[in-house]
């Protein structure tokens, strides 16, 4: 895998230019059961805006992928597709690569950006109100989506700008410069969709005023809370959380100090994230450790291997048992007595994050740190739905992303039908 040495504002992939997005567009069989579509969460049909590609259609190509998910030009930059839509590509053989569905997803809805002012038009007024919580992609998803369908949306978001993980949670070198803000202005520019920011669940506005104003309710809230590791020296001041991390790369890069030498705990792909932006920001050695064997981690082997490129080394079936003031930390090697002690000037938790239940108990019912939802995504309290990170546990953007889709249709039924909260 070859990949440049990453800069803390540059594009991991550089997009395609237009002779090579006809050239890669002229790889596709165009299958007519494409198993492509199958493995894509929010069911693009991919052959048919790729055909459109290849014969210079490129704004009608960006109108099929947008149609069925609004935040395309997001998810063409961060999902997985090696493990999704190019994992299923029939070209994927020893002898041949897949096609790059990724690169010519944003090929196509950059373009279409770049000249259209957002995306959809909306039906007529219903006269209807639906109250949406945080304003993470899924959120944004349902909210587009019931806009376009004639009803009015009120997000209520706790952080000071909108986004949710787009914003705060991805690694800035997966997404650059203002992308998540632009694309939001795309999603906002339909109309009938307002957002009030500072605004927390359970603080400064509860179930029971939302039940009284609105005619549903949308949760998209996400994880706020964090896991612990529940062993000794966890609160020591060179121990920090992953994902706040993050966040304060994404939004004030030049206030985040790394030490030389630093010491990763978790396998998924925040743990790459944060270890891989802890190299570009001078960090010398930076070590992720992980409980179980490298292949069992929740990362897909594109971005271990991406980490390992940028200098960051991977041990595993390490079980941490002590962090020391000492600035040391002791393991215990899955398997064996064996006791491994790392130095860590920083320590980095990416172990997993857990939902705030406080704001939503006892009136909607959580189950295993889950809203629990029916199959049209209603929670157990009449006329409120949910999606996004709050039903699953953790997932993919673009599971969140199908998730407010699938919810809005739902909500959409539900008011029409004459009901209300």
């Amino acid at each position: 895998m070859s990949v440049q040495t990453l800069k803390l504002d540059c594009d991991l992939h550089a997009p395609l230019t237009d002779a090579q997005a006809l050239v890669e567009s002229a790889r596709c069989y165009f299958c007519h059961d494409a198993p492509c579509i199958e493995a894509c969460p929010t069911e693009i049909n991919i052959p048919q805006f790729i055909r459109k590609i290849s014969t210079g259609a490129v704004m009608s190509a960006a109108r099929n992928i947008l149609t069925e998910n609004i935040m395309g030009g997001t998810c063409a930059r961060v999902c997985p597709v090696e493990t999704l839509c190019q994992k299923a590509c029939v070209r994927n053989k020893a002898e041949d690569k897949p096609v790059e569905i990724g690169l010519l997803q944003r090929f196509a809805t950059d373009a279409y950006f770049k000249k259209n002012q957002g995306f959809g038009v909306r039906q007529k007024s219903t006269q209807k109100k639906v109250a949406l919580v945080g304003a993470g992609p899924a959120t944004l998803s349902c909210a587009h989506k019931l806009a376009s369908l004639g009803h009015e949306c009120v997000i209520y978001e706790a952080k000071t700008k909108p986004g949710g993980r787009n914003e705060y949670g991805l690694a800035p070198y997966k997404m650059t410069d203002e992308w998540a803000q632009d694309e939001i202005a795309h999603i906002l520019s339909i109309g009938g969709i307002t957002i009030k920011s500072g605004v927390i669940l359970g603080r400064d506005i509860g179930i029971t005023e939302l039940r009284s104003q609105f005619d549903a309710v949308f949760l998209g809230i996400g994880l706020g809370g964090f896991n612990r590791l529940g062993i000794s020296g966890e609160d020591l001041p060179f121990v920090h959380d992953a994902v706040s991390t993050i966040e304060q790369i994404r939004q004030a890069p030049k206030n985040v100090k790394v030490a030389d030498t630093v010491v990763v705990i978790g396998g998924g792909s925040t743990a790459i994230d944060i270890a891989v932006e802890a190299r570009i920001l001078g960090a010398r050695d930076v070590t992720i450790a992980y409980r179980r064997d490298v292949t069992s981690m929740r990362a897909t082997y594109v971005e271990r291997e991406l980490a390992q490129t940028q200098g960051v080394k991977i041990s595993e079936n390490l079980t941490p048992v002590k962090i020391n003031s000492n600035q040391t930390i002791e393991f215990e090697r899955a398997g064996s007595s064996e006791k491994v002690t790392l130095p860590c000037r920083q320590v980095f938790l990416a172990i997993g994050q857990t939902l705030l239940e406080d704001a939503i108990m006892p009136s909607i019912e959580v189950k295993s740190g889950k809203i629990m939802i029916d199959q049209n995504h209603m929670t157990t309290m009449r006329g409120f739905f949910a999606g996004g990170d709050c039903i699953n546990g953790g997932s993919l953007t673009v599971r969140a992303v199908q998730d407010g889709k699938l919810a809005a249709g739902a909500i959409d039924r539900f008011l029409r039908s004459g009901e209300n909260v």
